[in-house]
């Protein structure tokens, strides 16, 4: 009986789609359809450094604001955020730190993933190009006023408009890299791991992950996380 049933329940299914073909059929609609598959094509990065990251500083101020913390007078105030701050190891596999005097290695949760990430990118680029790998250079951090103060020389109105302050933001070198293998006979100029490191910056910056100041005098990229996850 369960047997016979099932051959009912088959014929009944089969009879459904012979219908349903018809139907399209009569209607002048191909029951063959192929719908086109729409594949994203990756933007490359043009080359022009100035134009590409020019984010103004005042978006780059906003972003901070939001996303991250309020700014600290002194070093000893990391204590009292440690539960809204990362501390950053001084180097890892993906990069280096360069002596931070005016600076301290903290940054708020989503900075530091995008630091990693931008680093992890950058290594994998390499990977992909078959170049030999190197370090990124983190140049500078977080700032506290003491910091700024001493940076820029007690002028107060100096550190007002400083993203440093909100442990959002970082500099990251382009014009120095670490090798991986300094003995290696393959060395790569500094102006093709810039380029490399441009385009991984590129990347993020159109996915909405930060914004990106190319900064001539300073040799570095200045970043600013703009997404608080």
């Amino acid at each position: 009986m369960k047997y016979v049933k099932g051959i009912i329940g088959c014929v009944c299914i089969a009879l459904f789609f012979i219908a349903c073909n018809k139907g399209k059929a009569e209607s002048g609609e191909k029951s063959d359809k192929i719908v086109p598959v729409i594949r994203e094509r990756k933007t490359r990065f043009t080359g022009n450094y100035n134009r590409e990251f020019n984010d103004f500083p005042d978006v780059h101020l906003a972003s901070a604001i939001k996303n991250g913390i309020k700014p600290m007078e002194t070093r000893d105030d990391t204590l009292l955020l440690k539960n809204k701050l990362v501390r950053l190891p001084d180097e890892l596999e993906l990069y280096k730190t360069y002596p931070l005097s005016h600076s301290i290695p903290f940054l708020v949760p989503s900075a530091a993933k995008l630091l990693v990430d931008i680093a992890q990118n950058f290594r994998d680029s390499l990977y992909r190009k078959e170049l030999p790998l190197y370090k990124l250079y983190l140049t500078s951090v977080t700032r506290t006023d003491e910091d700024a103060l001493d940076l820029f020389g007690r002028n107060i109105n100096a550190i007002d408009n400083s993203p440093h302050r909100y442990g959002t933001t970082f500099d990251i070198s382009w014009k120095r890299f670490y090798p991986i293998d300094a003995d290696s006979v393959n060395q790569v100029l500094p102006e093709r791991l810039k380029l490399v490191l441009a385009q991984v910056l590129f990347d993020l910056k159109n996915q909405q992950r930060c914004y990106v100041k190319h900064e001539r005098k300073q040799a570095c990229f200045h970043i600013t996380v703009r997404v608080d996850e």
